[in-house]
């Protein structure tokens, strides 16, 4: 009976569809020829003109017009021009109490630098330095010592410390913030371009840099310059460099780390674009989508930082959400088909809602089905659905072999409880290898992201293609609709042994939801409002979608001390 309700609806869906697609105006393919006016800080103004002298040489029918704006000024242009703006931090700060629209597209990150050769190095990886005990070294010259800084008292007559800064305004305001102090200009040696920089660190083993992190890099390679390595800063200062700071190892850790706010906030300036309200002109969107994808590649070469692709998507996201305007119709017979479809689809919604329930009860009464799974204001141990049959790995996915001998995989219920509602999913080609442990596939909510990886090897011969649509279908299906590949196994019979079936894996879920408990524990203070969100006394419950309550630098640290190290 469904069946047939569903095929009638669709029918008339496809009926109205042809009688009424000429009425629709879509506005998901933003137009590139036009104009636009653009207005900029000035500190952007060369970035912003390298920018538009770029989309126009793509695009020459797009008419740009660029007006160069005082900080101050921001606001005023905003209200009676119109238009986007490109600003950084210092004229972004003037508009906070602004109604305004935002976004991020780009960097501009200021760091300390030192000798691959410096004697301190190791010592320096492992503690890192502080703003305080900087301050205290920079602000009196004969205190400038390595062995003073990093407290090994033993070597401090012995290796002084070289002070070279950025001579430009911007460089010097982020140091003095960070340091809390304005008494560093005549202690520093000054520097006036990246290469003196580059040069000066090269040469000196005792030499502390700071400067913008574009100014210490080889283009070509997109990596540091030769022989010049990063400071790691002890944010948190407790003496060293612990997990949740160490993202010093390479630029791609580094740049990941800044965006999600585990390097200090004082030393990463952001560039924005503004407007009044969210752009609405297709010229205008184009030329955004433009900036935020190719247009990229000139914030390095002008001094800056780009985004890292995961945030660029985020961006794009914010400008991109397909909207569709029908015209109204004016014939009565689609507002009749109108009409018929509304009385039709409630009468399937009621239906399936009288469905649905019965199935939970009869899965309450201990038939076995694959039921979807519900919102519950709780997460516990009875929230998780745990079907019959299915193979459960560690990582939180599971496998079933069909008839045919392939074998389906996904992510299980209590990891969809864990995150919420997942946004956006990236996953891989039919066609390509998996071995067991390999990254399975990326679930993204609004940026934020989580790798999850594959508990067996194989093939993998299809993809569930109505995830990249509807990817909630991981949240309510998780057993059914929500499978993610099918896979033609490779090593079967042996890595079914190192998987558990219902009550093995039923048993294991406490010591997981023990492990889960430790994990917001150990990284969340108490005295933060998002420790009330969750109950971690004896017998206490977690809030169902718990890790959606937080931002990206939590979900980088359950990646790594949750899902990995289960891994």
């Amino acid at each position: 009976m469904k069946t047939r309700i569903v095929l009638f609806i669709a029918l008339l869906l496809i009926s109205y569809s042809k009688t009424d697609s000429k009425e629709a105006v879509t506005t998901n393919n933003p137009s590139k020829e036009g104009s636009i006016n653009v207005f900029t800080s000035p500190g952007l103004y060369n970035l912003t003109m390298k920018w538009v002298s770029e989309y126009t040489s793509l695009n020459p029918k797009v008419k740009i017009n660029v007006v160069r704006s005082a900080d101050s000024n921001v606001a005023g242009i905003l209200n009676t021009n119109g238009g986007i703006g490109f600003i950084a931090n210092e004229s972004y700060t003037t508009l906070n109490n602004q109604s305004i629209w935002n976004m991020v597209v780009g960097r501009d990150v200021i760091v300390p630098v030192m000798n691959a050769a410096n004697p301190f190095r190791d010592e320096i990886n492992r503690k890192g330095i502080t703003p305080e005990g900087l301050s205290r070294i920079l602000e009196t010259p004969e205190k400038q010592n390595w062995g003073l800084l990093v407290g090994n008292t033993q070597n401090i007559p012995d290796i002084p410390l070289h002070y070279y800064i950025m001579n430009d305004p911007s460089t010097l305001s982020g140091i003095e913030n960070f340091l809390n102090t304005n008494r560093l200009n005549n202690n520093g040696i000054k520097i006036t371009s990246g290469q003196e920089m580059i040069s000066a660190i090269q040469k000196d083993p005792n030499a502390l840099g700071f400067c913008k992190l574009i100014q210490v890099m080889d283009i070509n390679n997109q990596n540091l310059a030769e022989n010049i390595k990063l400071v790691p800063i002890d944010k948190n200062g407790n003496g060293k460099i612990d997990y949740m700071e160490n993202i010093y190892d390479n630029l791609q850790a580094f740049s990941r780390g800044v965006w999600i706010g585990k390097y200090p906030k004082a030393l990463s300036g952001t560039i924005y674009s503004v407007s009044s309200g969210k752009p609405k002109s297709e010229t205008e969107l184009a030329f955004l989508n433009w900036v935020l994808t190719d247009g990229q590649q000139f914030l390095n070469a002008n001094g800056y930082s780009d985004l890292v692709l995961n945030e660029r998507q985020t961006q794009l996201d914010k400008i991109n959400e397909p909207a569709i305007s029908a015209a109204s119709s004016t014939n009565e017979t689609f507002a009749l088909l109108k009409m018929i479809l509304i009385v039709l689809f409630a009468f399937v919604v009621i239906a399936f809602a009288f469905d649905f329930v019965a199935r939970r009860i009869r899965n309450k009464k201990g038939v076995i089905t694959n039921a979807p799974s519900g919102i519950l204001s709780v997460f516990d141990e009875n929230s998780v659905i745990i079907p019959k049959g299915l193979y459960f790995d560690k990582t939180h996915t599971w496998s079933f072999m069909k008839k045919d001998g392939t074998v389906k995989i996904g992510i299980d219920d209590f990891l969809q409880h864990v995150t919420g509602p997942i946004t956006r999913i990236e996953m891989k080609n039919s066609g390509e290898k998996i071995k067991k442990g390999d990254r399975l596939l990326t679930i993204v909510q609004k940026g934020k992201q989580l790798n999850i990886y594959s508990p067996v090897s194989g093939t993998i011969k299809a993809q569930n293609e109505s995830l990249i649509t509807n990817s909630s279908l991981l949240n309510t299906a998780p057993y059914e609709e929500g499978w993610i590949y099918t896979i033609e196994p490779t090593n079967w019979l042996l890595e079914i042994q190192f998987l558990s079936m219902a009550e093995k894996y039923k048993t294991g879920l406490k010591n997981e939801f023990s492990r889960l408990k430790d994990f917001f524990a150990s990284v969340i203070k108490s005295d933060t409002p998002e420790y009330a969100l969750i109950t971690l006394q004896d017998g206490g419950a977690l809030k169902d979608s718990i890790l959606a309550d937080f931002g990206p630098e939590v979900w980088d640290d359950f990646q790594t001390k949750f899902i990995d190290i289960a891994s």
